[in-house]
């Protein structure tokens, strides 16, 4: 598997994650936790990054950070290094505590930051032994959840000072009663409709609108050099946004997006067959877009190939499609 992309400049968005070390866990109890907070203040501080939120769970964290000085890495040497080695001071043991290479996502922070968040947000009903509560006891939970920044975002008694709540909520309001509130509402209806976060990354590394990923695009990935040395920069130059292969596909067939997504029929077979080969969407992500299992997209795909083998009409669509994506520069 292609490493993920390190792409660093003043002012970048990031989702950035790590793991326990084989999926252990990286807290042994709350005076850990404390110490995890304190040395992410400091991390922060040093560094001069924007920390708009964060959760931790048993084995793993989720922050949403922007970097003014494009200091990513600094910034998580740091934290890591330090943590890692305070951990291990005080339970006695040596080597790693995280599981390899942290993982971090660039967003478009015009488009995309409140979705990060709210799925960062809504992480601790996510465990198997939450996530089959009834939708009530589920909230309970959240709400009370004592190690995200949820409960700063939603209540201003809730706040730790180095964490910049109020960005979060300019899209509901601002930072008022009523921005809160809303904001709350949204984590609900999250929580019961679904958040649809992981489909719309592009090469492991980018969430953003066609305008930002081919901004991207453009600026960090055109060197040579650089591909060769991180080769996900070619999976991430290879394929059109998921969007555009979509809007393209609506454009062509004047079908709704809905009924292309969600009903069972040749246009269906044919947008998984283009979101597959046209915008390197994998079988499980086309499924999550789609509402079904990954083998109904591998058989979808299958059946699609023998349909235009036998149908002239799907052909010839299917073709007029596949030249106008064609003519989209990447």
């Amino acid at each position: 598997m292609a490493r993920p992309l390190r792409i660093q400049f003043p002012g970048a968005l990031y989702h950035i994650t790590n793991r326990g070390n084989e999926r252990k866990p990286i807290f042994k109890d709350d005076t850990d936790r404390r110490k995890f907070l304190g040395i992410l203040s400091e991390s922060n501080a040093i560094y001069s990054t924007r920390l708009y939120c964060y959760v931790f769970m048993s084995n793993h964290w989720h922050f949403l950070l922007e970097t003014p000085l494009g200091n990513l890495s600094e910034f998580m040497r740091h934290f890591n290094i330090t943590y890692t080695s305070a951990f291990n001071r005080r339970h006695h043991r040596v080597g790693h505590l995280f599981q390899g290479r942290y993982k971090s996502v660039l967003v478009d922070k015009s488009e995309y930051l409140t979705m990060v968040s709210r799925y960062i947000h809504l992480n601790p009903v996510k465990v198997k032994r939450v996530v089959k509560l009834p939708i009530k006891q589920q909230l309970d939970y959240l709400w009370g959840y004592p190690w995200s920044s949820l409960a700063g975002t939603v209540s201003p008694n809730n706040r730790l000072a180095f964490v910049e709540y109020q960005v979060v909520l300019e899209e509901y309001g601002g930072d008022t009663e009523n921005g809160r509130c809303r904001y709350k509402e949204q984590i609900v209806a999250d929580l019961t409709g679904g958040l649809p976060y992981k489909d719309k990354i592009i090469g492991q590394c980018l969430l953003g609108g066609d305008k930002f990923v081919n901004k991207i695009k453009a600026t960090y990935l055109k060197d040579k050099d650089y591909d060769r040395e991180r080769p996900a920069v070619g999976e991430v130059r290879k394929y059109l946004a998921r969007d555009t292969v979509l809007d393209e596909i609506y454009r062509t067939t004047g079908t709704d997006l809905n009924e292309i997504l969600f009903r069972p029929g040749p246009l269906r077979q044919m947008a998984m067959d283009l979101l597959y080969r046209k915008a390197g969407l994998n079988n499980p992500e086309i499924g999550r877009l789609m509402n079904i299992d990954y083998s109904t997209v591998s058989q979808g795909r299958k059946r699609f190939r023998q349909r235009v083998s036998k149908d002239q009409s799907i052909l010839e669509l299917w073709e007029r499609i596949e030249a106008e994506l064609s003519r989209i520069k990447i």
